[in-house]
């Protein structure tokens, strides 16, 4: 894959994360260095007057007649001329018409969705407040489900719960637990089985509540046969349970379905993937553009590792946060723990999901005291500066300072960017 911490930066402490700062003017490890920029010879203009007017810049105000004769010159140009483009004319525009996708793409188009109250619509505020309550877009009528949720020439469709009960679906796939995709599922689910991995399938009842009859959890990398179509789940490393979900139909045509997902050697090697055709690729392209590179999670961890040993030497009284969702950034905290040999604390509701996962590694170094240990792990909203001295004066006879890492997929997909905080406890 929600988030909006702008306002936090303004005591953070990190590397490459300098506002304003090209990385050419960077060195290897991220600090800046100007003393060997060569000034540019000044020239006439107005940036040049405007820095040598200094705080007096009356001297840039043009008269009066010089504003209203250069106004008078001016005239709109045509932009497609400009570009050498042909300009539309109106005859042209009016034969323009709206293509039909679903023709297009080979697709039967599904009956259009009316209300109850369409029918008997009027232009009154009350009819009005009737269509909104009856519409698709009610809490109480599932919206039509897209026809990109469901695999053609299956009965499947995959994280589209939210449409309710789907015409023609005998079974609906869940790629992994996060609310985006798990949405409109809930402890009164009775429209049909339920496939996902099983780490997936214990969070849908631990937190969830979900009736486990409905729930069939299927292992990774194992195939098996769903009303004749072959399926088998691929690590997507995203979330714990995340999975990619391959599909062979009975005529052998392949469709993969992503999910959320990071793109590994792992997968590319894949018995399932590797030389072999997929005929239909549903695909997660939320960072597919080439301006987006980045690193391994293994340099990621690293990184933090070294950044946390580092502050330690410098700071020994020094508290480490790392956020997280309800799942996901577990490797974060883990690298760290591993690192520094200490525990984990959280909260209950966390220490439940984590223990969930059966993850010795996790289970046996969670703590439930956090004066305990120095690695806390809070919800990504608690990583804002005042929330962080709040927590910090929790623990203020033990620790002077926190530093904090907030994993974010905002600039960097699953989790693997790296936001530094640092705050001393005034």
């Amino acid at each position: 894959m929600d988030f909006s911490d702008e306002d936090d930066d303004e005591n953070c402490f990190g590397s490459r994360f300098n506002d304003g700062v090209n990385e050419e003017e960077e060195d290897e490890e991220g600090f800046v260095f100007n003393d060997d920029v060569e000034e540019n010879e000044e020239e006439e203009g107005f940036a040049s007057d405007f820095y040598k007017a200094g705080s007096d810049w009356s001297c840039l105000v043009e008269d009066e007649e010089t504003v209203s004769s250069s106004v008078k010159k001016m005239k709109q140009s045509n932009l497609f001329q400009i570009w050498g483009l042909q300009e539309n004319s109106p005859d042209t525009t009016k034969k323009m018409k709206q293509t039909d996708l679903f023709q297009s793409w080979g697709l039967q188009k599904p009956s259009p969705f009316t209300s109850p109250a369409s029918n008997s619509a009027k232009k009154t505020t009350s009819a009005l407040g009737k269509r909104r309550r009856d519409s698709s877009f009610s809490n109480d009528s599932p919206r039509p489900c897209p026809f990109y949720k469901k695999l053609p020439g299956t009965p499947f469709t995959v994280d589209a719960f939210r449409y309710g009960c789907v015409q023609g679906c005998s079974a609906y796939f869940l790629t992994h637990f996060h609310a985006d995709h798990y949405i409109g599922l809930t402890k009164a689910w009775s429209h049909g089985p339920i496939y996902c991995s099983s780490l997936t399938s214990r969070l849908l009842r631990l937190s969830l509540s979900v009736n486990p009859s409905s729930i069939h959890p299927l292992e990774l990398d194992v195939e098996y046969t769903i009303n004749g179509i072959k399926v088998t789940l691929i690590e997507a490393n995203h979330c714990p349970g995340a999975a990619l979900i391959h599909f062979r139909l009975l005529d052998g045509t392949c469709y993969l379905h992503t999910g959320d997902f990071r793109a590994s050697k792992q997968m590319q090697t894949h018995p399932l993937l590797f030389n072999q055709r997929v005929h239909v690729l549903y695909l997660d392209t939320t960072y597919c553009n080439p301006r987006y590179k980045f690193p391994s999670k293994e340099d990621v961890l690293s990184y933090v590792v070294r950044i946390t040993k580092d502050f330690l030497r410098k700071q020994p009284k020094t508290l480490i946060v790392v956020g997280s969702y309800s799942i996901g950034k577990e490797c974060v905290y883990l690298a760290i723990a591993k690192a520094l040999g200490v525990k984990i604390f959280a909260n209950a509701s966390r220490r439940r999901i984590l223990q969930s996962f059966g993850w010795d590694d996790i289970s046996k170094n969670l703590s439930t005291d956090g004066k305990a240990t120095c690695l806390h792990v809070l919800p990504m909203s608690s990583l804002k500066v005042e929330r962080l001295d709040e927590h910090l004066k929790i623990y203020r006879e033990q620790y002077g300072a926190v530093l904090a890492f907030r994993p974010t997929g905002d600039f960097f997909p699953c989790c693997y960017f790296i936001w530094i905080l640092f705050r001393l406890l005034v």
